[in-house]
């Protein structure tokens, strides 16, 4: 079953973005060289890239159509982005960055609303306790487990992680993959998830999209790809180069 579909032709740069891809509720890892596309292909699906000609559904909701003159806005989007190094807001707090994707949108909540959810987020997460601090004052896991909390709490239609643990001392990473593993599985919504870590893949028991040049090289498990890894870049990520 096809959860979402993103078919969208992009340039950022130098570079030509070319990609039609669909997926269902588990995660999809989308691997590549740097300067494919992940983090754009990304951007275009949250809103934050444009133009991009093509489209892009999700569920019943169309994000894009740019045949129909579709083209929702960031915040009516409901996506939950989570990008490279965790974008939180220096002059916030933690319970305010967590509120913060609450205050814009069509489902704007009042101030008192919005914390306390965001505290809900937080409480759900297991780190309500570091509400008040600064973000100056968080670790590599409480900024990436505070930075999911803000992603989750506007209740997204899809979920989209930057290399969520490539920041993260490697014994940060074995605990805060668990903890993503089990995360995407109770969140029971689709997400798409940029690593450049099989490890990532595996943890996460996600599909992998290859995208390399801006185009789509392979997609199938972890192990249909190293039995027949398509690119010298397929083999070198599962470890076969």
């Amino acid at each position: 079953m096809t959860d979402w579909h993103v078919r969208v032709r992009s340039t950022a740069g130098s570079l030509a973005l070319s990609v039609d891809v669909e997926g269902d509720v588990g995660p999809l890892a989308i691997v590549g060289p740097n300067g494919s596309g992940k983090t754009t292909l990304l951007r275009i699906i949250a809103g934050a890239h444009g133009p991009a000609e093509g489209s892009i559904e999700v569920g019943d909701s169309t994000f894009l159509d740019s045949s129909a003159g579709v083209d929702l806005a960031t915040e009516e989007r409901g996506v939950g982005y989570l990008p490279q190094g965790y974008g939180l807001f220096p002059h916030l707090s933690v319970l305010d960055n967590v509120a913060f994707g609450l205050s814009t949108g069509a489902k704007k909540a009042s101030l008192p609303e919005r914390r306390t959810r965001a505290r809900a987020a937080l409480d759900e997460l297991e780190c309500a306790h570091l509400a008040d601090r600064t973000t100056a004052r968080l670790s590599g896991g409480e900024s990436q487990r505070v930075a999911l909390a803000r992603a989750l709490v506007i209740k997204p239609r899809i979920l989209l992680l930057d290399e969520p643990v490539a920041a993260l001392d490697a014994t940060a990473r074995r605990s805060v993959r668990a903890f993503l593993a089990r995360r995407l599985i109770s969140l029971g919504r689709p997400s798409i998830v940029v690593t450049h870590d099989v490890r990532d893949v595996a943890a996460l028991n996600a599909s992998v999209c290859v995208l390399e040049a801006g185009v789509v090289t392979q997609r199938g498990t972890v192990d249909e790809l190293r039995a027949a890894p398509a690119t010298p870049f397929v083999a070198e990520f599962i470890g076969l180069d």
